[in-house]
């Protein structure tokens, strides 16, 4: 059951920044599979539209990570990281997203 925030994303809201590492150039090249830092308030719906609409693609998939913030300690400080969430969206065979 999903719980409806009353707030309303258009397609630049929903798509932070991609995320670039090793792994997931690894999955957008053998799986044509990008990964995304998306707003908290994201959902699959939203997150295909945004891609769509964005580079004019095809999405077959979207998967999403809820990632909670942790407790970090710095000598004597506590401190806590930021929660946020991610999405894997993988693409139609025939369609590529040039990030760089």
């Amino acid at each position: 059951m999903a719980v409806e925030t009353g707030i309303v994303l258009r397609g630049h809201q929903v798509l932070r920044r991609p995320i670039i590492t090793e792994k997931t150039m690894h999955l957008s090249e053998r799986r044509n599979t990008f990964v995304f830092l998306v707003d908290n308030s994201a959902t699959k719906t939203s997150v295909k539209a945004a891609v769509e609409e964005h580079w004019s693609v095809r999405v077959t998939g979207v998967r999403i990570q809820n990632r909670v913030g942790k407790t970090r300690r710095f000598k004597a400080l506590l401190g806590e990281t930021g929660a946020s969430k991610r999405a894997l969206v993988t693409l139609h065979e025939d369609d590529r997203i040039a990030l760089f």
